[in-house]
């Protein structure tokens, strides 16, 4: 992992090297083994490096190849295929690296490049050729690309702080902070929570023009959805699904220095660790390293869990355990960490794990994100599931449902009823936020308010709409930050492409079957994971103690007290009984954005 960024000056006034090292160096925690600065007349490429293949100065970047010049932060896992494939067409090489089979497959494969690649990446090519930048971020948007279309300059980005300083205001995106407090939304456009910053989507391309000065965003990526596969048996589909998942894991072991895992305690991070654990010991010849963050509260505790896995796969086992003063101590830096407002405290957690890692000395980590959004593995998609299935087939389903699961017989009809009714969830939001003035309530995004709850009619669009626009996206910006700030790449098994497309394509009722969510998984890791983690009935999740962790009020009301972002958003009368909130959750965002405004100097848009 890296960091990387951009200057293009419109005027061809010469960009100075000083100006791309500031803006490079202001990601040193993405890359503190080198750096190296490419300057040409009114463009410079700036690059930050981490070293986690070849970790000779052979990688250094950027990397040149005739009349193309490179920037990159990401990996491809299939690098050795596509290399033994670019020498057999010709191409020599001189590293041991993927960058260099990135910067040859371009020059093979022009802009279709990507459609070769399985990882995760963000990069910039300049093709001076062609006098353009071609510029990519993977299908899912694992890896960040952000960029600002000054009146003078174009900037592209890892982190949006690199953009900051360059911009002459850092107004708020009034839309986003409304979307964030009243929908939970985060990550569902192109924008940010600052009005100027933007980012290239994952499964896009930028091309940016150097002579017109022209920018275009270009998707490349539509999920393959093979219908052939919904019609295989169940006993085909679990051990295809076995198979890909091994793969998934498997490649992203490859690496020159020490990988470990995150282990939660779930069905999603333990299967990666369970399948990870045997390789790595055949592999490397010593145990391999998990890290659980254990939280304090035992209603939403899974360490037990973990240390089942723990012990029957024999790993080198590390618990943490955060309390409110480590939460407390951490909260600025993590606000500064992450850039923009985020959904729970559990990402003060994350960090904690990071944190360990990077102690431990362990620069990359598996991590298990992405096996709920493809399995349908949240207990909110039941309703989905049932909608998809004809009336008798879904009376019995609805009965069955309750059997292995959290919720009961009426929870369930409730989800049902709300969760597809678009204007029933606008009115509760609304009810909710009664907080919030009545301008700032018409600035709800009632558009993809009605998106989302349509989708559950329609089973694959849900998934899409999850994976590319709502649940993943900022689950994936939340470990980028966490991870990257202590110089840790994170790997994610799940979200492997060809993965995620086996997943939706396999049949509904493999996914959820007899109430079990994620039962494909559960079949296929059943005789590698202990009984009670495969078969347990109970989701947790990643939660922080929010009770414990926001019980003392007193000590945000400075900070909600001077924002002037929160004046403008909620009803005065309101503000001032912030100490008799009950909503936790909403207690959360009004501290986030009060100190997100104070830490990053966010404008009011008025002003």
């Amino acid at each position: 992992m890296c960091g990387i960024c951009g200057i293009i000056d419109k005027r061809g006034h010469p960009v100075a090297l000083a100006e791309i090292k500031a803006m490079s160096d202001r990601v040193r925690h993405r890359g503190p083994d080198d750096e190296g600065h490419f300057v040409h007349q009114a463009l410079a490429l700036g690059h930050r490096r981490l070293s986690i293949l070849d970790l000779s100065s052979a990688g250094h970047q950027p990397m040149q190849r005739d009349r193309y010049v490179m920037v990159y932060n990401g990996e491809v896992y299939n690098y050795l295929e596509l290399r033994r494939e670019l020498e057999a067409a010709g191409h020599l090489f001189h590293t041991a690296t993927d960058t260099e089979v990135v910067l040859a497959s371009y020059q093979r494969w022009g802009q279709s490049c990507v459609q070769h690649f399985n990882g995760m990446w963000s990069f910039i090519i300049l093709d001076l050729d062609r006098q353009l930048l071609f510029c990519s971020r993977d299908r899912f948007g694992v890896k960040p690309l952000y960029y600002y279309d000054g009146s003078d300059r174009f900037f592209l980005a890892s982190e949006i702080k690199q953009l900051l300083a360059e911009m002459p205001h850092r107004r708020a995106n009034v839309g986003k902070l409304v979307d964030y407090l009243v929908l939970g939304l985060e990550e569902y456009d192109a924008g940010t929570f600052f009005e100027d910053v933007h980012q290239v989507p994952g499964g896009h391309n930028l091309i940016y023009d150097l002579i017109h000065h022209t920018c275009h965003i270009v998707p490349y990526y539509e999920m393959n959805i093979r219908s052939e596969w919904s019609e295989w048996p169940l006993d085909q589909a679990i051990d295809r699904y076995r198979a890909e998942l091994e793969r998934a894991v498997t490649i992203r072991l490859r690496s020159d220095v020490r990988v470990g895992t995150c282990l939660s305690g779930g069905l999603d991070s333990s299967s990666v660790a369970a399948l990870a654990a045997p390789v790595y010991r055949q592999q490397n010849g010593s145990r391999f390293l998990a890290i659980t963050a254990q939280s304090l509260d035992p209603r939403n505790d899974e360490t037990s869990f973990a240390g089942l896995l723990a012990k029957q796969e024999q790993l080198d086992w590390h618990v943490i355990s955060p309390g409110a003063e480590q939460f407390r101590s951490v909260l600025d830096k993590v606000i500064a960490i992450q850039e923009e407002p985020f959904g729970s405290p559990s990402i003060i957690l994350q960090y904690y794990v990071m944190k360990a890692a990077a102690d431990l000395g362990c620069p990359v980590l598996l991590d298990g994100q992405g096996g709920d959004e493809t399995l349908l593995g949240y207990e909110r998609y039941y309703p989905a599931y049932l909608l998809s299935l004809k009336w008798h087939a879904a009376f019995a389903a609805f009965l069955r449902s309750t059997r292995h699961s959290k919720l009961n017989n009426l929870r369930l009809l409730a989800y049902l009823f709300y969760f597809p009714n678009a204007r029933i969830r606008l009115n509760r939001f609304v009810r909710n936020n009664r907080i919030l003035r009545e301008s700032s309530l018409q600035a709800v995004n009632r558009d993809f308010a009605f998106r989302l709850a349509n989708s559950y009619k329609n089973i694959i669009q849900l998934q899409e709409l999850e994976i590319r626009h709502t649940q993943l996206p900022h689950l994936l910006k939340y470990e980028d930050r966490n991870s990257m700030h202590h110089s840790i790449e994170t790997r994610l098994p799940f979200v492997d492409y060809q993965l995620v497309e086996l997943s939706l394509s396999l049949q509904h009722a493999f996914k959820i079957r007899e109430g079990w969510t994620k039962y494909i998984l559960r079949r296929a890791m059943e005789n590698r994971l202990p009984h009670e983690l495969a078969w347990r009935k109970t989701k947790v999740g990643f939660e922080a103690p929010m009770s414990l962790w926001l019980q003392d009020r007193a000590f945000f009301k400075n900070d909600i007290a001077a924002s002037q972002l929160l004046r403008q958003l909620l009803k005065p009368s309101y503000l001032q009984r912030f100490d008799e909130m009950k909503d936790l959750r909403l207690v959360w965002k009004l501290i986030n954005i009060a100190k997100w405004e104070n830490i990053l100097q966010v404008e009011s848009p008025s002003r």
